[in-house]
């Protein structure tokens, strides 16, 4: 059993950045892969950014190609968010979410796959 806690979240205005965190229960933490998903109200959940256990490894979305890097510290069982250039539309609930698989290369953008998730961070950008 993992446990993803979540920080970060909060007000900001467009243009501005925030980083998020997600600290995870657990010994085994580089057999994770780990997504950043976002859903925002009335909107499908989506994936904004995934990593694998290693790191070597990362998916960004094209809507935050750019703006969002993913990164992970195995040693302190976290993995990161961090967001720039700010946009209305990131608006949402973001979620950590971890994806048991002992190919440290692997990453998946599908929901679906994941086996844990933490229970959200908000983050509201204002124009």
């Amino acid at each position: 059993q993992v446990q993803l806690v979540e920080a970060g979240g909060g007000l900001v205005q467009a243009g501005g950045s925030l980083r998020l965190s997600c600290a995870a229960s657990g010994r085994t933490f580089s057999t994770y892969c780990m997504g950043w998903f976002r859903q925002a109200p009335g909107k499908e959940r989506e994936c904004v950014a995934a990593i694998s256990g290693s790191g070597a490894n990362r998916y960004p979305a094209d809507s935050v190609k750019g703006r969002f890097t993913i990164s992970r510290d195995n040693a302190k069982n976290t993995v990161y968010l961090q967001m720039n250039s700010l946009k209305p539309e990131d608006t949402a609930v973001y979620y950590c979410a971890a994806l048991y698989n002992l190919n440290t290369e692997y990453y998946s953008n599908n929901a679906a796959r994941y086996n844990y998730w933490g229970q959200g961070t908000q983050v509201t950008v204002s124009s």
